[in-house]
């Protein structure tokens, strides 16, 4: 297949940047496959393994594919196209509208709560981590998220930490933030290392043992989540949005309980470092995800629609923030 993909962001994502390395993994593994990667990205793009266009928002996207194209494949809501097959990945929770009937979901809780079926889990390239180390020492528990965000919980994540008696690496936010007003954590057993990338996050999550990631909202996946475990780390977390798809009992504890949590932050050796690693690598590796666009490509090839009808959010008028409980 000749495979457009499409963001409007630059590629890649040295730091920050969920959907952008989603996107790269998945180009580099379908090339590895044999088919034939292009990407119409922002200006600044750079890409070793397939072609880059930019993609320039103010002129009509038909104009922008090329004729040569099989599929096209969106990482953001479009409207009016109409020159090849496509289908459109939600990455986020696009609120209360109507989505295009080609729309693909990142887990099985994002698709229904949509009133959708249509799912490709993300995966991780290991390639482009260090290697797990599960006999070095474990020191600190780690918080990975863009932590200037509520939504994310660092203050809960910090509060549990602490009350559990484990110091706590922040990845993703500061000591002092001022873009979300005055914020600032004077605790000393909590560190901050600010926006990481992929070798930092590997040195600090080999030192980890476990994550926290109290989310207050319905998380669409978390490739946190899915990095944390394939470093041996166990996660703690809310059971919200995707988080009970991803961690099952064997690999961390789901509460929206600060004491359930707190208790089971004391005994984070009971999981098994090895076990937990495994889990990520067989269910949530790269060619896993390619192989699942691979069939829905397919299927929009052959002439059909993904969904039956246009997806849109089957529970309306939701609290901003869910429940986190004593």
């Amino acid at each position: 297949m000749n495979i457009l993909i499409v963001n409007n962001t630059v590629i890649p994502a040295t730091k920050y940047g969920g959907t952008e390395r989603i996107i790269w993994w998945l180009g580099r593994e379908l090339n590895k496959l044999g088919h034939k990667v292009t990407y119409l990205v922002a200006a600044g793009s750079l890409c070793p393994f397939a072609k880059v266009l930019i993609y320039i928002p103010t002129v009509d996207i038909n104009s922008q594919v090329p004729d040569e194209i099989d599929i096209v494949h969106f990482q953001y809501a479009i409207n009016g196209f109409t020159k090849k097959p496509y289908l459109v990945t939600v990455h986020n929770n696009p609120g209360e509208v109507v989505l295009d009937q080609n729309s693909v979901f990142v887990s099985a809780n994002q698709a229904e709560r949509h009133g959708s079926s249509v799912f490709v889990y993300n995966g991780i390239d290991p390639d482009d981590y260090r290697k797990p180390n599960f006999d070095g020492k474990r020191s600190h528990l780690h918080f990975l998220a863009k932590a200037a965000w509520r939504i994310k919980n660092v203050k809960g994540a910090i509060d549990i930490a602490t009350r559990s008696n484990n110091k706590m690496v922040v990845l993703g936010g500061t000591r002092l933030n001022l873009k979300m007003g005055f914020r600032f954590t004077p605790n000393l057993n909590i560190s901050f290392r600010g926006m990481v990338d992929n070798d930092q996050k590997s040195e600090v999550m080999n030192g980890s043992k476990g994550m926290v990631f109290p989310v207050l909202w319905h998380e669409p996946f978390g490739i946190a989540i899915i990095e944390s475990l394939y470093f041996g780390c166990p996660v703690f977390a809310t059971p919200y949005g995707s988080l009970p798809e991803l961690v099952p009992a064997k690999v961390g504890v789901l509460s929206n309980s600060k004491s359930v949590l707190i208790e089971a932050l004391k005994h984070t050796e009971s999981f098994n470092k090895r076990l937990c690693h495994e889990y990520a690598a067989d269910n949530f590796n790269v060619l896993n995800m390619a192989a699942g666009y691979i069939k829905l490509y397919q299927k929009v090839l052959d002439g059909h629609k993904l969904n039956p009808q246009s997806p849109q959010l089957q529970s309306t008028n939701l609290p901003k923030f869910l429940p986190w409980n004593n």
